[in-house]
Protein backbone atom coordinates (compact mmCIF):
# COMPACT_ATOMS: atom_id res chain seq x y z
CA UNK A 1 0.00 0.00 0.00
CA UNK A 2 2.84 2.41 0.76
CA UNK A 3 4.20 2.04 -2.77
CA UNK A 4 0.72 2.55 -4.20
CA UNK A 5 0.29 5.74 -2.18
CA UNK A 6 3.66 7.05 -3.42
CA UNK A 7 2.53 6.67 -7.02
CA UNK A 8 -1.06 7.84 -6.65
CA UNK A 9 -0.16 10.82 -4.48
CA UNK A 10 0.94 12.53 -7.70
CA UNK A 11 -2.74 12.80 -8.61
CA UNK A 12 -3.27 15.02 -5.59
CA UNK A 13 -0.24 17.17 -6.50
CA UNK A 14 -1.39 17.55 -10.11
CA UNK A 15 -5.19 17.08 -9.99
CA UNK A 16 -5.71 18.79 -13.34
CA UNK A 17 -3.05 19.35 -15.94
CA UNK A 18 -3.42 21.93 -18.67
CA UNK A 19 -2.60 20.96 -22.24
CA UNK A 20 0.64 22.93 -22.00
CA UNK A 21 1.66 21.19 -18.79
CA UNK A 22 0.89 17.79 -20.28
CA UNK A 23 3.12 18.57 -23.26
CA UNK A 24 5.92 19.58 -20.90
CA UNK A 25 5.70 16.29 -18.98
CA UNK A 26 5.42 14.16 -22.12
CA UNK A 27 9.19 14.10 -22.90
CA UNK A 28 9.87 12.79 -19.39
CA UNK A 29 7.42 9.92 -19.83
CA UNK A 30 8.73 8.96 -23.23
CA UNK A 31 12.42 9.49 -22.55
CA UNK A 32 14.66 6.48 -21.94
CA UNK A 33 15.57 5.77 -18.33
CA UNK A 34 19.04 4.49 -19.28
CA UNK A 35 22.03 5.22 -21.47
CA UNK A 36 23.09 2.22 -23.51
CA UNK A 37 26.69 1.05 -22.99
CA UNK A 38 27.70 -1.15 -25.95
CA UNK A 39 29.99 -4.13 -25.61
CA UNK A 40 32.95 -4.68 -27.92
CA UNK A 41 34.84 -7.74 -29.09
CA UNK A 42 38.57 -8.06 -29.86
CA UNK A 43 39.72 -8.03 -33.48
CA UNK A 44 40.66 -11.69 -33.07
CA UNK A 45 36.93 -12.51 -33.21
CA UNK A 46 37.03 -11.77 -36.92
CA UNK A 47 34.50 -10.00 -39.11
CA UNK A 48 31.75 -8.03 -37.38
CA UNK A 49 28.56 -6.30 -38.48
CA UNK A 50 26.64 -3.43 -36.88
CA UNK A 51 23.32 -4.91 -35.80
CA UNK A 52 20.76 -4.43 -33.05
CA UNK A 53 19.45 -6.93 -30.55
CA UNK A 54 16.51 -8.28 -32.53
CA UNK A 55 18.80 -8.84 -35.50
CA UNK A 56 21.26 -10.69 -33.24
CA UNK A 57 18.42 -12.92 -32.05
CA UNK A 58 17.45 -13.50 -35.68
CA UNK A 59 21.02 -14.53 -36.54
CA UNK A 60 21.12 -17.01 -33.65
CA UNK A 61 17.82 -18.52 -34.74
CA UNK A 62 19.02 -18.73 -38.34
CA UNK A 63 22.17 -20.54 -37.18
CA UNK A 64 20.09 -22.98 -35.12
CA UNK A 65 17.88 -23.84 -38.08
CA UNK A 66 20.82 -24.10 -40.49
CA UNK A 67 22.95 -26.37 -38.29
CA UNK A 68 20.20 -28.56 -36.80
CA UNK A 69 17.72 -30.15 -39.21
CA UNK A 70 15.43 -31.05 -36.32
CA UNK A 71 15.07 -27.46 -35.06
CA UNK A 72 11.66 -25.83 -35.38
CA UNK A 73 10.44 -22.35 -34.41
CA UNK A 74 6.82 -21.62 -33.55
CA UNK A 75 4.67 -19.09 -31.76
CA UNK A 76 2.12 -16.37 -32.37
CA UNK A 77 2.86 -14.54 -35.65
CA UNK A 78 6.44 -15.85 -36.00
CA UNK A 79 5.71 -16.92 -39.57
CA UNK A 80 5.80 -13.34 -40.85
CA UNK A 81 8.60 -12.29 -38.50
CA UNK A 82 6.85 -11.64 -35.20
CA UNK A 83 5.79 -8.34 -33.68
CA UNK A 84 9.43 -7.50 -32.91
CA UNK A 85 10.78 -8.95 -36.20
CA UNK A 86 13.00 -11.51 -34.49
CA UNK A 87 11.98 -14.29 -36.89
CA UNK A 88 11.81 -12.19 -40.05
CA UNK A 89 12.65 -14.10 -43.29
CA UNK A 90 13.19 -17.41 -41.47
CA UNK A 91 10.03 -19.01 -42.83
CA UNK A 92 11.04 -18.04 -46.37
CA UNK A 93 14.45 -19.67 -45.87
CA UNK A 94 13.44 -22.85 -44.07
CA UNK A 95 9.82 -23.45 -44.95
CA UNK A 96 6.45 -23.45 -43.21
CA UNK A 97 7.07 -26.86 -41.64
CA UNK A 98 9.99 -25.47 -39.59
CA UNK A 99 8.87 -21.90 -38.85
CA UNK A 100 5.14 -21.60 -38.28
CA UNK A 101 2.39 -19.77 -36.46
CA UNK A 102 0.40 -21.20 -33.57
CA UNK A 103 -3.01 -20.31 -32.16
CA UNK A 104 -3.13 -17.62 -29.47
CA UNK A 105 -2.76 -20.15 -26.68
CA UNK A 106 0.37 -19.95 -24.54
CA UNK A 107 -0.45 -23.14 -22.66
CA UNK A 108 -0.73 -24.93 -25.98
CA UNK A 109 2.53 -23.44 -27.26
CA UNK A 110 4.41 -24.67 -24.18
CA UNK A 111 2.75 -28.08 -24.20
CA UNK A 112 3.48 -28.55 -27.88
CA UNK A 113 7.09 -27.45 -27.32
CA UNK A 114 7.54 -30.07 -24.62
CA UNK A 115 6.19 -32.75 -26.93
CA UNK A 116 8.50 -31.67 -29.75
CA UNK A 117 11.53 -31.82 -27.44
CA UNK A 118 10.54 -35.16 -25.92
CA UNK A 119 10.21 -36.51 -29.45
CA UNK A 120 13.87 -35.72 -30.07
CA UNK A 121 13.65 -32.46 -32.01
CA UNK A 122 14.94 -29.02 -31.00
CA UNK A 123 12.01 -26.86 -29.96
CA UNK A 124 12.28 -23.05 -30.02
CA UNK A 125 9.03 -21.49 -28.85
CA UNK A 126 8.17 -17.81 -28.68
CA UNK A 127 5.81 -16.19 -26.20
CA UNK A 128 4.83 -12.90 -27.82
CA UNK A 129 5.21 -11.07 -24.48
CA UNK A 130 6.57 -12.38 -21.19
CA UNK A 131 3.44 -10.97 -19.54
CA UNK A 132 1.41 -13.66 -21.32
CA UNK A 133 3.60 -16.58 -20.30
CA UNK A 134 1.49 -17.23 -17.21
CA UNK A 135 -1.16 -19.41 -18.93
CA UNK A 136 1.81 -21.68 -19.77
CA UNK A 137 3.10 -21.67 -16.18
CA UNK A 138 1.83 -25.17 -15.36
CA UNK A 139 3.33 -26.69 -18.50
CA UNK A 140 6.72 -25.04 -17.91
CA UNK A 141 6.96 -25.57 -14.15
CA UNK A 142 5.20 -28.91 -13.68
CA UNK A 143 6.05 -30.61 -16.95
CA UNK A 144 9.13 -29.17 -18.70
CA UNK A 145 11.18 -28.59 -15.55
CA UNK A 146 10.34 -31.95 -13.99
CA UNK A 147 10.29 -34.26 -17.02
CA UNK A 148 13.80 -35.61 -16.58
CA UNK A 149 13.47 -35.97 -12.80
CA UNK A 150 10.15 -37.81 -12.78
CA UNK A 151 11.36 -40.35 -15.34
CA UNK A 152 14.65 -41.03 -13.59
CA UNK A 153 16.49 -39.54 -16.57
CA UNK A 154 14.93 -42.01 -18.98
CA UNK A 155 13.14 -39.20 -20.81
CA UNK A 156 13.77 -35.46 -20.98
CA UNK A 157 12.74 -32.32 -22.86
CA UNK A 158 16.12 -30.67 -22.62
CA UNK A 159 16.12 -29.46 -26.22
CA UNK A 160 13.53 -26.85 -25.38
CA UNK A 161 14.01 -23.08 -25.40
CA UNK A 162 11.25 -20.57 -24.76
CA UNK A 163 11.91 -16.96 -25.81
CA UNK A 164 9.91 -14.06 -24.41
CA UNK A 165 10.24 -10.24 -24.65
CA UNK A 166 10.24 -8.76 -21.15
CA UNK A 167 10.65 -5.56 -19.16
CA UNK A 168 9.82 -1.88 -19.46
CA UNK A 169 9.53 -0.31 -22.88
CA UNK A 170 8.25 3.20 -22.14
CA UNK A 171 4.58 2.68 -22.94
CA UNK A 172 3.77 -0.96 -22.21
CA UNK A 173 1.82 -0.45 -18.96
CA UNK A 174 0.69 -3.35 -16.83
CA UNK A 175 0.31 -6.03 -19.53
CA UNK A 176 3.40 -5.41 -21.66
CA UNK A 177 6.15 -4.47 -19.19
CA UNK A 178 6.54 -7.22 -16.62
CA UNK A 179 9.70 -9.07 -15.65
CA UNK A 180 8.65 -12.59 -14.55
CA UNK A 181 12.07 -14.14 -13.89
CA UNK A 182 11.52 -14.61 -10.15
CA UNK A 183 8.41 -16.75 -10.67
CA UNK A 184 10.42 -19.29 -12.63
CA UNK A 185 13.64 -19.01 -10.60
CA UNK A 186 11.84 -20.95 -7.84
CA UNK A 187 11.75 -24.00 -10.14
CA UNK A 188 14.63 -26.52 -10.20
CA UNK A 189 15.15 -27.91 -13.68
CA UNK A 190 15.00 -24.67 -15.63
CA UNK A 191 17.70 -22.31 -16.85
CA UNK A 192 16.86 -18.60 -17.08
CA UNK A 193 18.97 -16.19 -19.13
CA UNK A 194 18.68 -12.42 -19.75
CA UNK A 195 21.03 -10.72 -22.27
CA UNK A 196 22.15 -7.09 -22.00
CA UNK A 197 22.91 -6.49 -25.69
CA UNK A 198 23.32 -7.98 -29.18
CA UNK A 199 26.72 -9.64 -28.68
CA UNK A 200 25.50 -11.46 -25.58
CA UNK A 201 22.09 -12.21 -27.06
CA UNK A 202 23.45 -14.02 -30.12
CA UNK A 203 25.88 -16.21 -28.19
CA UNK A 204 23.66 -16.89 -25.18
CA UNK A 205 20.59 -17.77 -27.23
CA UNK A 206 22.54 -20.31 -29.26
CA UNK A 207 23.90 -21.75 -26.00
CA UNK A 208 20.37 -22.09 -24.64
CA UNK A 209 19.14 -23.78 -27.80
CA UNK A 210 22.00 -26.31 -27.66
CA UNK A 211 21.82 -26.85 -23.89
CA UNK A 212 20.39 -30.14 -22.64
CA UNK A 213 18.01 -28.44 -20.21
CA UNK A 214 14.82 -26.44 -20.81
CA UNK A 215 15.74 -22.75 -20.96
CA UNK A 216 13.82 -19.51 -20.64
CA UNK A 217 15.44 -16.73 -22.67
CA UNK A 218 14.04 -13.37 -21.58
CA UNK A 219 14.77 -10.55 -24.02
CA UNK A 220 14.49 -6.93 -22.74
CA UNK A 221 12.23 -5.53 -25.41
CA UNK A 222 13.38 -1.91 -25.01
CA UNK A 223 16.81 -3.08 -26.22
CA UNK A 224 15.57 -4.68 -29.45
CA UNK A 225 16.37 -1.52 -31.43
CA UNK A 226 18.09 0.68 -28.85
CA UNK A 227 20.98 -1.77 -28.36
CA UNK A 228 23.38 -1.67 -31.32
CA UNK A 229 26.84 -3.27 -31.37
CA UNK A 230 29.48 -4.60 -33.72
CA UNK A 231 28.61 -8.30 -33.51
CA UNK A 232 30.76 -11.14 -34.87
CA UNK A 233 29.20 -12.55 -38.03
CA UNK A 234 30.48 -16.03 -37.30
CA UNK A 235 28.67 -18.68 -35.29
CA UNK A 236 29.56 -18.60 -31.59
CA UNK A 237 28.22 -19.51 -28.16
CA UNK A 238 28.73 -17.94 -24.74
CA UNK A 239 28.80 -19.72 -21.38
CA UNK A 240 25.66 -19.89 -19.25
CA UNK A 241 25.76 -19.36 -15.47
CA UNK A 242 28.78 -17.09 -15.80
CA UNK A 243 28.41 -13.49 -14.59
CA UNK A 244 30.36 -10.67 -16.23
CA UNK A 245 32.34 -8.06 -14.31
CA UNK A 246 31.92 -5.04 -16.58
CA UNK A 247 33.58 -2.36 -14.46
CA UNK A 248 35.96 -3.13 -11.63
CA UNK A 249 35.70 -1.19 -8.37
CA UNK A 250 36.65 -1.20 -4.71
CA UNK A 251 33.84 0.35 -2.64
CA UNK A 252 30.42 -0.99 -3.77
CA UNK A 253 29.22 -3.93 -5.87
CA UNK A 254 26.36 -3.09 -8.26
CA UNK A 255 24.50 -6.16 -9.55
CA UNK A 256 21.79 -6.35 -12.20
CA UNK A 257 20.77 -8.03 -15.44
CA UNK A 258 19.26 -7.05 -18.77
CA UNK A 259 18.47 -3.36 -19.23
CA UNK A 260 19.29 -2.60 -15.60
CA UNK A 261 22.96 -3.28 -16.27
CA UNK A 262 23.13 -0.12 -18.36
CA UNK A 263 21.48 1.89 -15.59
CA UNK A 264 24.09 0.61 -13.15
CA UNK A 265 26.99 1.42 -15.44
CA UNK A 266 25.82 5.02 -15.61
CA UNK A 267 25.30 5.03 -11.83
CA UNK A 268 28.88 3.85 -11.35
CA UNK A 269 30.11 6.85 -13.34
CA UNK A 270 27.93 9.22 -11.31
CA UNK A 271 29.14 7.71 -8.05
CA UNK A 272 32.76 8.26 -9.02
CA UNK A 273 32.16 11.82 -10.20
CA UNK A 274 29.87 13.02 -7.40
CA UNK A 275 30.83 10.83 -4.44
CA UNK A 276 34.36 9.67 -5.26
CA UNK A 277 33.06 6.12 -4.81
CA UNK A 278 34.47 3.24 -6.86
CA UNK A 279 31.77 0.76 -7.97
CA UNK A 280 32.14 -2.73 -9.40
CA UNK A 281 29.38 -3.44 -11.93
CA UNK A 282 28.33 -7.05 -12.51
CA UNK A 283 25.88 -8.43 -15.06
CA UNK A 284 24.46 -11.61 -13.57
CA UNK A 285 23.55 -12.86 -17.10
CA UNK A 286 21.99 -16.12 -15.89
CA UNK A 287 19.28 -15.98 -13.24
CA UNK A 288 19.17 -19.74 -12.74
CA UNK A 289 21.56 -21.27 -11.90
CA UNK A 290 23.31 -18.02 -11.00
CA UNK A 291 27.03 -17.39 -10.64
CA UNK A 292 27.39 -17.23 -6.86
CA UNK A 293 31.17 -17.31 -6.79
CA UNK A 294 31.69 -14.17 -8.86
CA UNK A 295 29.16 -12.23 -6.78
CA UNK A 296 30.54 -13.45 -3.44
CA UNK A 297 34.12 -12.62 -4.35
CA UNK A 298 33.13 -9.12 -5.41
CA UNK A 299 31.15 -8.42 -2.24
CA UNK A 300 33.96 -9.73 -0.06
CA UNK A 301 36.23 -7.22 -1.78
CA UNK A 302 33.90 -4.19 -1.66
CA UNK A 303 31.95 -4.94 1.52
CA UNK A 304 28.78 -3.44 0.06
CA UNK A 305 26.11 -4.68 -2.36
CA UNK A 306 23.33 -3.02 -4.31
CA UNK A 307 21.00 -5.27 -6.33
CA UNK A 308 18.62 -3.63 -8.79
CA UNK A 309 15.87 -5.04 -11.00
CA UNK A 310 12.64 -3.84 -12.60
CA UNK A 311 10.41 -6.51 -11.05
CA UNK A 312 8.63 -5.68 -7.77
CA UNK A 313 10.85 -5.74 -4.72
CA UNK A 314 8.91 -8.29 -2.66
CA UNK A 315 10.20 -11.76 -3.51
CA UNK A 316 12.09 -10.42 -6.51
CA UNK A 317 15.23 -12.37 -7.37
CA UNK A 318 17.25 -9.70 -5.62
CA UNK A 319 15.90 -11.06 -2.32
CA UNK A 320 17.44 -14.48 -3.02
CA UNK A 321 20.76 -12.86 -3.89
CA UNK A 322 20.67 -10.74 -0.74
CA UNK A 323 19.97 -13.78 1.43
CA UNK A 324 22.78 -15.80 -0.14
CA UNK A 325 25.28 -12.93 0.14
CA UNK A 326 24.29 -12.28 3.76
CA UNK A 327 25.00 -15.92 4.59
CA UNK A 328 28.28 -16.26 2.72
CA UNK A 329 29.74 -12.74 3.12
CA UNK A 330 28.34 -11.62 6.47
CA UNK A 331 31.68 -10.89 8.15
CA UNK A 332 32.80 -8.87 5.12
CA UNK A 333 29.76 -6.59 4.92
CA UNK A 334 30.21 -2.94 5.86
CA UNK A 335 26.51 -2.07 5.41
CA UNK A 336 23.12 -3.77 4.97
CA UNK A 337 22.46 -4.95 1.41
CA UNK A 338 20.43 -2.46 -0.63
CA UNK A 339 17.76 -3.45 -3.15
CA UNK A 340 16.48 -0.90 -5.67
CA UNK A 341 13.57 -2.40 -7.56
CA UNK A 342 10.10 -1.83 -8.93
CA UNK A 343 7.43 -1.02 -6.37
CA UNK A 344 4.84 -3.52 -5.14
CA UNK A 345 2.19 -2.28 -7.55
CA UNK A 346 1.07 -3.33 -11.01
CA UNK A 347 3.40 -1.85 -13.61
CA UNK A 348 2.09 1.70 -14.22
CA UNK A 349 1.67 3.55 -17.48
CA UNK A 350 2.09 7.30 -17.02
CA UNK A 351 3.99 6.76 -13.75
CA UNK A 352 6.58 4.43 -15.30
CA UNK A 353 9.45 6.95 -14.78
CA UNK A 354 8.73 6.95 -11.05
CA UNK A 355 8.34 3.18 -10.86
CA UNK A 356 11.60 2.17 -12.49
CA UNK A 357 14.84 1.72 -10.49
CA UNK A 358 16.53 4.57 -12.33
CA UNK A 359 19.99 6.02 -11.82
CA UNK A 360 18.83 8.54 -9.21
CA UNK A 361 17.23 5.93 -6.98
CA UNK A 362 20.33 3.76 -7.33
CA UNK A 363 22.66 6.66 -6.59
CA UNK A 364 20.65 7.45 -3.45
CA UNK A 365 21.10 3.84 -2.34
CA UNK A 366 24.86 4.07 -2.88
CA UNK A 367 24.95 7.12 -0.62
CA UNK A 368 23.20 5.10 2.09
CA UNK A 369 25.69 2.25 1.67
CA UNK A 370 28.81 4.38 1.98
CA UNK A 371 27.45 6.51 4.84
CA UNK A 372 26.25 3.61 6.97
Amino acid sequence: MNSFRKLTSLHRVFPRLSATATQQIQPLRLSSHFTYHPDTVPESEGETARINLFQAVNQALDTALRTDDSAVIFGEDVGFGGVFRCTVDLQDRYGKDRVFNTPLCEQGIAGFAIGVAVGGATAIAEMQFADYIFPAFDQIVNEAAKYRYRSGNIFNCGKLTIRAPCGAVGHGALYHSQSPEAYFAHTPGLKIVVPRGPIKAKGLLLSCIRDNNPCLFLEPKVLYRAAVEMVPTKEYTLPLSSADILDEGEDVTLLGWGTQVHVLREVAQLARQELNVSCEVIDLVTILPWDRQTVFESVKKTGRLLVAHEAPITNGFGAEIAAAVQKECFLHLEAPIERVCGFDTPFPHIFEPFYLPDKWRCLSAIKKLVKY
